[in-house]
């Protein structure tokens, strides 16, 4: 299992349990990750760092003061 961080501005939209598709972006030296329908964004990733797959469960919802977190795990 593979956990990422995703960073989210609303907490309402995801909870825990729930299965979401994410999407992939391109840039030139790596790639990045979206929670569809724009829920939340991942930092960037290098090639090697790629996932496999694009459905992940939502793990735990997590606030500090700047963000809040969603982190999802995926079957990889």
């Amino acid at each position: 299992m593979r956990t990422m961080e995703f960073t989210i501005e609303d907490t309402k939209a995801l909870k825990p349990g729930m299965v979401v598709n994410v999407t992939e972006g391109v840039l030139p030296s790596s790639y990045y990750y979206t929670i569809e329908h724009a829920l939340g964004m991942s930092a960037n990733f290098r090639q090697a760092e790629r996932l496999k797959t694009r459905k992940g469960t939502v793990k735990e919802l997590k606030e500090t003061p700047q963000f809040h977190i969603a982190v999802l795990e995926f079957d990889e």
